[in-house]
């Protein structure tokens, strides 16, 4: 066993006698989270790296007599399941993983499946996870991006990384603090390989993100210190000279920066080590036109390289945009989606950027300093909202709608959801349409359900693959006011 599996082992042993403990199952349905479904004298045990109709062999990673479910990773397969193909990434495999005497890395949790196949799981986990959660039954189709096929590989624009005791680049193994030294990353695009990142020693991070835009030669590399590191200046400023000769070798397109977050949830302040604090994103399409944006160390931006393209298009098309509309983009980031609208409303409309992170409003503003329809707000969404309720007369700038009447609503929160509080003061807009592009089943599922108990229904909902050889998905989805909610409008 190599000393990552060792002491992976050993910390699973310390906390759970039952670790390590192989069962014989047979595979029933996937869950939401990259895991199947199996049971084991009438035990629920969650396991990974299978496929539906399987029988194999799972090392129990986490139990006990008092655990509600246990955990298994597939260690061996009984009976294979037809979809099932040779893993492409070494250390994510956890056949080869588990044979070598150590665990998969996380990320790539389908990555033994194929493509199609991966697709359908996702289609019936979304099904399954709307019914459980949203009490409804919700079919939506699946569509891929061509590029994809047929293997799934090299579409990430964004990658972080665990730094080793030496200062290697590293991944997490799933739900551990042990780490596994990487020398590649088939999921990354090539340009982050070709980088050979791997070479460098890192020591005194604790994270490393490296931003590769798929469409040019930019790329930015953010250094995360350990605490113990950012606590003493004087050891920060060495590890920051150490990375600064480090970076020497890199192209000269490679822009470093060190990341330095004044408090747990506050602004990140980015030390320049060489080139910029932010890269490029060009983002092309054929019925909207293209648009240029920045993107800073700590911004965040859609990680497949299509992934931009692909929403701008269906968030465009399901909203149908005309000159003189009020549209409401919550969450809205760096300003992808309210570039395009403003476009769309035109001079006469009013676009409302609403965005919680002072760093992604500050890519917004200077994304959207052409557009003067465009208003970029920086505050937690519900509240925003609060104050447009309470005062819709008032200045834009001062908290109000200047009178104006929102005409539709797109959301695109982070994985925990939009929330009820939100969820309520969206429906309290009285638009005609919300638009919510969700990268979670489980919070877009509970969102929903509150959204249908405000008298709203679902149009069409579509889901994205833009995350392939992994469980996540993507979905646009449109509602409407039910009849009896237009109804209750009219005699309000």
């Amino acid at each position: 066993m190599t000393s990552t599996g060792s002491q992976t082992a050993a910390h699973l042993a310390a906390h759970d006698k039952d670790a390590g403990e192989i069962l014989t199952l047979e595979i029933g349905a996937m869950a939401h989270g990259g895991h199947c479904v199996a049971r084991h004298d009438g035990r629920v045990i969650f396991v990974r790296h299978a496929i539906p109709g399987e029988i194999v062999n799972a090392a129990v990673t986490s139990g006990g007599e008092d655990a509600r479910f246990w955990r298994a990773d597939t260690v061996s397969v009984v009976r294979p399941s037809e979809f099932r193909r040779s893993h492409q990434w070494k250390l994510a495999d956890s056949i080869r993983a588990h044979a070598s005497g150590r665990y998969p890395v996380g990320g790539a949790e389908y990555g033994h499946i194929t493509l199609e196949h991966q697709r359908r799981l996702k289609a019936q986990v979304f099904r399954d996870t709307m019914t459980r959660i949203g009490k409804l039954n919700v079919e939506a189709q699946v569509v891929g991006i061509t590029e994809d096929e047929p293997t799934g590989l090299h579409w990430r624009t964004r990658n972080a990384f665990a730094v080793t005791s030496t200062g290697r680049l590293a991944m997490n193994v799933h739900r551990s603090a042990t780490v596994v030294p990487v020398r590649n990353i088939p999921l990354g695009v090539r340009q982050l390989d070709a980088l050979q990142l791997w070479d460098i020693d890192f020591s005194g991070a604790g994270r490393v993100e490296v931003a590769t835009p798929a469409h040019g030669e930019e790329v930015l590399v953010v250094i995360f210190p350990l605490e113990s590191v950012v606590a003493d200046k004087k050891l920060l400023e060495q590890h920051i000279a150490q990375w600064r000769k480090r970076m020497i070798h890199l192209p000269s397109k490679v822009s470093v920066v060190v990341g330095l977050r004044s408090k747990q949830f506050g602004p990140v302040e980015l030390v320049r080590l060489r080139g910029r604090t932010w890269v490029r994103e060009l983002v092309e399409t054929e019925t909207y036109g293209a648009h240029q944006f920045r993107i800073s160390g700590d911004g965040f931006w859609q990680v497949h390289r299509d992934a931009p393209e692909t929403l701008v298009n269906a968030v465009m098309a399901a909203l149908d945009t005309q000159p003189g509309q009020v549209i409401a983009d919550l969450y809205g980031g760096a300003g992808l989606f309210s570039k395009f609208i403003a476009d769309g409303v035109g001079e006469n409309g009013v676009v409302l950027s609403v965005e919680a992170s002072p760093g992604a409003s500050r890519d917004a503003r200077k994304n959207l300093h052409d557009k003067k329809q465009a208003f970029v707000i920086n505050g937690l969404t519900d509240r925003i909202i609060g104050s447009w309720l309470q005062r819709p007369d008032a200045p834009i700038e001062k908290g109000g709608l200047g009178g104006r009447q929102v005409d539709a609503v797109v959301l695109d929160p982070p994985r925990s959801g939009a929330g009820r509080a939100a969820i309520t003061r969206i429906h309290q807009l009285d638009a005609e349409k919300i638009v919510y592009v969700s990268c979670d089943p489980a919070s877009f599922a509970r969102d929903t359900k509150w959204l249908v108990e405000h008298g709203w229904e679902i149009e069409e909902s579509t889901i994205y693959d833009l995350f392939p050889d992994t469980f996540h998905m993507e979905t646009v989805t449109v509602f409407r006011p039910s009849a009896a909610l237009r109804q209750s409008r009219t005699h309000s």
